[in-house]
């Protein structure tokens, strides 16, 4: 597909190469940081991807930033009494939208982070399947700094990932977490050379494009269930997504090609 054909946007950019989708968050001046616009218009990427033939999402900045959170400067000329019903909306109807429709998505998701990823966009960066960050990159929850809570699924991933004493130590000390912690935490994938994060996110994807994504799209939406299921219930929505795979096309593939004792060539369906 050309890129003329591909849908534009004022704050992100959409790229295709072969089944990777690379959105790019396009506000380098700012940092990339996010008004409510531009996660209307991620989420409106998302629900276009499966149509252009995505199979892998990688997610990454422009410029010296990953995202450096909400734009407060965009918040208009809200008056400096009740901006809390303005906070809510932004959350529940622009932010919070689309963390949920990146977590539904049919795809594998990968984030490059370069440079900072702090309040929301530290949300976006670890809602991803895989967290590749640049040695140079780090994690920030700042909002106890100027008396907010995070935001954006923030309490609940990081409770998950790191446990209680790290998601507390992150979120009530509101200090950067370099690269290199995160991923002794186990909060990222990996870190890497800054001049090799976007070969080694690009690698990544492209892997995560090539293969089952079927059994990619179950495993996501078994995982978040997980985080709220019984042993039990668990057990029964494995049976349920197995089903489902083991009708697929890939999995007949996958199934001939251990038969074979050759590499499957797995085609989405």
């Amino acid at each position: 597909m050309t890129t003329d054909a591909l849908p534009t946007f004022e704050t992100i950019r959409l790229a295709l190469q072969g089944g990777v989708a690379t959105l790019t968050l396009n506000r380098p001046q700012r940092l990339n940081a996010a008004p409510p616009q531009m996660f209307d218009e991620i989420r409106a990427a998302l629900q276009q991807l499966p149509g252009l033939g995505a199979r892998a999402l990688l997610i990454t900045g422009e410029g010296r930033a990953f995202c450096s959170g909400a734009d407060l400067a965009g918040r208009g000329d809200a008056p400096a009494t009740g901006r809390g019903a303005g906070t809510f909306r932004a959350l529940t109807q622009h932010y919070n939208p689309t963390m949920l429709a990146l977590a539904k998505l049919d795809m594998p998701v990968v984030t490059a982070v370069n440079g900072v990823a702090a309040g929301i966009g530290c949300s976006l960066a670890l809602a991803a399947d895989f967290t590749v960050a640049a040695r140079s990159a780090y994690f920030l929850e700042a909002f106890v700094n100027i008396g907010l809570v995070p935001d954006g699924g923030t309490t609940w991933m990081l409770a998950r990932q790191i446990g209680k004493a790290r998601a507390t130590e992150m979120m009530m000390l509101g200090e950067r977490i370099p690269a290199e912690k995160a991923e002794a935490w186990g909060l990222i994938h990996a870190a890497v050379d800054d001049a090799e994060l976007m070969a080694r996110a690009g690698a990544l994807a492209e892997r995560l494009a090539n293969g089952p994504t079927r059994a990619y799209s179950l495993m996501r939406q078994g995982l978040i269930r997980a985080m709220a299921q019984t042993y039990e219930e668990g057990l029964a929505t494995e049976a349920a997504h197995q089903a489902q795979c083991a009708d697929s096309a890939d999995a007949r593939e996958g199934g001939m090609a251990f038969l074979e004792k050759r590499k499957a060539q797995f085609k989405g369906a």
